[in-house]
């Protein structure tokens, strides 16, 4: 005799699960940028280079809360 177990819907969706693969990736590359940027300007580089660290720190921020806010992962990235 054969038994049919009713297994419910996991408690996310294929969606979620690479939004949060997304989302990981994202605060990843933030750690990153911001632990180059403090070495850049421990080591005396120039304010344009540590600039352009704290933008994409910043443009990183905002994909993430826009995913965050959004939940899609299709939303638009920041310019």
């Amino acid at each position: 005799m054969m038994t049919v177990s009713y297994l419910p819907d996991p408690p996310y969706r294929d969606d979620d699960v690479l939004l949060g693969h997304e989302i990981d990736d994202l605060l990843l590359s933030l750690r990153g940028l911001v632990l180059v940027r403090d070495l850049l300007a421990e080591r005396g580089a120039s304010p344009e280079e540590i600039d352009q660290h704290s933008r994409e720190a910043d443009r990183v921020r905002a994909r993430l809360a826009a995913l965050i806010v959004g939940g899609s992962p299709l939303a638009p990235a920041a310019a």
